[in-house]
């Protein structure tokens, strides 16, 4: 699998569609995850998401390379992060009808507003440590669980908790004001 995320940097797209079956299965299942904690009525499925994620992933500036399997993970987290707040920032001006509301102005926010809070949320966050953020990211968005992150951030698994702790309790200080 590294030699093919090696590959992809110089735009060999036959490593491209040799990648996709080694990873699908776990885009796959790390999608389903994260889409379970959606509510009802999200126009966006784990297909939806993986297929979304992986054409952004392999679209990568040539520039841009995977240093192996926990970097083109993490990447994948961030990639279906944006795709999710993309997503809620359309469906919430379509509801608006294309009008701009701030979402602290919504008396009561639906799922696609708490994306797009708990995004802002994340953005504040990495200003104050860019490692928890990316911890968030990760397990949050794409369910990557403790022992994943931790190989991708190249961190103990103790450590990813002790982050995941703090920003958990750094977010919810944050949601509340």
């Amino acid at each position: 699998m590294t030699a093919m995320l090696l590959a992809i940097k110089p735009g060999d797209r036959i490593a491209a569609e040799k990648l996709l079956p080694l990873v699908y299965d776990e885009l796959r299942k790390l999608a389903a995850q994260r889409m379970a904690r959606e509510g009802p009525g999200h126009t966006l499925n784990a297909t939806a998401l993986v297929h979304e994620a992986y054409l952004r992933l392999v679209k990568v500036p040539s520039s841009e390379q995977w240093d192996g399997r926990a970097h083109f993970f993490a990447a994948a987290a961030e990639a279906m992060r944006r795709i999710l707040v993309d997503n809620a920032r359309r469906k919430r001006l379509l509801k608006q009808g294309g009008k701009r509301v701030p979402v602290e102005e919504l008396s009561e926010p639906d799922n696609d507003s708490r994306v797009l809070l708990l995004d802002d949320a994340l953005k504040r966050l990495a200003q104050e440590d860019r490692q928890v953020a990316r911890v968030v990211e990760m397990h949050h968005f794409a369910g990557m669980s403790h022992e994943m992150v931790a190989d991708a951030l190249g961190l103990t698994v103790y450590r990813v908790r002790q982050k995941w702790t703090y920003a958990q309790a750094w977010l919810r200080h944050d949601l509340k004001r």
